[in-house]
């Protein structure tokens, strides 16, 4: 069963501080949010947790493993990097989908993200019980992205289907089987996800290329930690390269 620790990590008082005095250069604050988000995925991983930009000025990270004291450490870095802080939710939950709600309605709580008071919150308790089945991470790549679309393309289109596929992954993902998706980069997609079967993701693999005609495969671990969990997939997911299969799972 996975008990999916999953962290919220919301920029404090973002969007006042983007247009005081005055409005700031749009370059500059795609360099901060990149350079953050750099940073997060840095110190998060260092303890073998997995972090994802999201809409960047809020971040979503698996921290199985992390305690309180790592989350207060990560806020006091980025807090001497940094011009603004940020502030973090935290839940554990068989389903991340639930554990991300819980984390979200905790921060909220304590006040908005445009709330100039709000400064370096953290909620929520760690999770105690501990298992080799904690995680489930699935990392999924498109089939022959650069023979279908790089290599015949112009990068726009290519773009395009990209993140048409990844849309309707991330959405089936979420309301099927309680899972979050997120894009890292090229054509791959990688997943925290509830306690799936292979069916479960070949049911997804198919509803993805029936919806939207992008052909996808997986490969998935499952571990302590995203670090470990995420290692197995992506060896998981060289095997479906090798064999051309479209599921490979590391515990069967």
């Amino acid at each position: 069963m996975t008990n999916t620790q999953v962290t919220l990590i919301q920029i404090d008082n973002y969007g006042p501080w983007t247009t005081t005095p005055e409005p700031r250069r749009e370059v500059d604050l795609q360099t901060l949010q990149s350079r953050l988000f750099a940073d997060v995925a840095q110190l998060v991983g260092t303890i073998d947790g997995y972090a994802f930009f999201g809409r960047f000025d809020n971040m979503v990270a698996v921290t199985n493993g992390l305690d309180a004291a790592d989350h207060i450490r990560i806020q006091e870095s980025l807090g001497n990097r940094y011009p603004v802080t940020v502030s973090m939710s935290l839940e554990a939950n068989s389903s991340p989908v639930q554990a991300l709600g819980i984390a979200s309605r905790r921060l909220q709580d304590t006040g908005s993200a445009q709330d100039s008071t709000r400064r370096e919150v953290l909620q929520g308790d760690p999770a105690t019980s501990r298992s080799d089945d904690d995680v489930q991470i699935a990392h999924f790549d498109v089939n022959d992205a650069t023979g279908k679309y790089t290599d015949r393309l112009n990068e726009f289109d290519t773009f395009i289907h990209i993140e048409q596929g990844y849309a309707e992954l991330m959405r089936y993902l979420r309301e099927a089987h309680e899972s979050l998706a997120f894009f890292v980069g090229g054509d791959n997609v990688i997943a925290v996800c509830s306690e799936m079967d292979a069916s479960a993701y070949q049911d997804t693999i198919t509803h993805v290329r029936d919806t939207v005609d992008v052909d996808l495969k997986v490969g998935v671990g499952r571990a302590r930690t995203a670090q470990t969990a995420g290692m197995t997939a992506k060896h998981e997911l060289e095997r479906c390269r090798d064999s051309g299969s479209a599921v490979e799972l590391g515990w069967q």
